[in-house]
């Protein structure tokens, strides 16, 4: 055999692979592209003051309801101190109404006795019937006396009492700042971002920290109107990530598909098939920790 003879069936054997690769890499071709994301969260400030307490760290896993840091509240305690004050001070204005109604209570009593005995006398002829009448009139008075006291003093403790009550409502405020100054932490996950540092002072909706549940990602993928009869909402399906030398692979359950049409992202298609319009789509995979936010995923659907 001539080495023409050989280069000849090296080439052809060489064009044979070639094709068989070929057809293999078209076989593996996903049906969707995207990247990973997640439900981002930023937790910002719900009060003013400096920080005193900030134990967030970035990439630090966070549980649900952990403490992670403390606003000072030392002014926000005074105001608190100051209105209470105020509210003793107008509490010792009002009136004890009991203990006037009881010295009117005792006259009446006294007077019912006299009014009695008066009339007892005049039966025996001992007494005149004016002074039955005087009597009788007197205890009238005082009976007009008594609800004339009890009326005044119940309309003054009442209008000191109102001026209490909004100084009641200030200080429920303050005490809910004072438990907001406790920075608590609403949502397991991992902390993405950090904004602010110990000692800093922060203002009212100032961002503290992003943090995301990274055990639960979602692959926003995009797909084709002629793909679409194939996807329903619930659906599994096959999602796999870049590892090296190969392809890892996750099940993956369709949550959302977008009801209007868009452009093709940039990062998932060629400048020629941009023009192309496509459907958003949410895949959400249980991630093992090997799932970055932000990397590209493929999907495979049965179809």
């Amino acid at each position: 055999m001539n080495s023409k003879t050989i280069y000849s069936l090296l080439l052809s054997h060489g064009m044979i692979l070639l094709l068989l690769n070929s057809c293999q890499t078209g076989d593996k071709r996903a049906d969707a592209y995207g990247n990973f994301e997640s439900d981002e969260i930023t937790i910002s400030s719900e009060v003013n003051g400096k920080l005193l307490i900030f134990t967030i760290e970035e990439g630090a896993h966070v549980s649900r309801n952990e403490t992670v840091g403390l606003v000072d509240t030392l002014q926000l305690y005074l105001q608190k101190r100051s209105l209470q004050a105020s509210i003793q001070a107008l509490k010792s204005k009002t009136t004890d109404v009991q203990s006037e109604l009881d010295v009117w209570e005792g006259k009446k009593k006294n007077l019912e006795r006299e009014h009695k005995r008066a009339k007892n006398l005049l039966e025996n002829d001992a007494a005149t019937q004016q002074q039955v009448d005087d009597l009788r009139g007197e205890l009238e008075v005082v009976n007009r006396q008594s609800r004339a006291t009890e009326i005044r003093l119940k309309k003054s403790n009442a209008g000191i009492l109102s001026e209490i009550k909004p100084l009641e409502w200030r200080i429920r405020q303050i005490e809910d700042q004072i438990l907001k100054s406790k920075l608590i932490n609403p949502v397991e996950g991992t902390v993405l971002a950090k904004y602010v540092e110990q000692n800093e002072v922060v203002n009212f909706g100032r961002p503290l920290y992003k943090i995301a549940d990274m055990d639960r990602v979602y692959l926003r993928a995009y797909l084709s109107e002629t793909q679409l009869h194939a996807v329903k909402l619930g659906q599994r399906v096959k999602v796999a990530i870049d590892a090296g030398d190969e392809m890892k692979e996750f099940p993956g359950t369709v949550t959302w598909i977008s009801e209007v049409a868009e452009f093709t992202p940039k990062v998932i298609q060629t400048k020629e098939e941009r023009v192309n319009l496509v459907y958003a789509m949410k895949i959400f995979v249980e991630n093992d920790g090997s799932i970055k936010l932000g990397m590209p995923g493929e999907v495979w659907i049965d179809k």
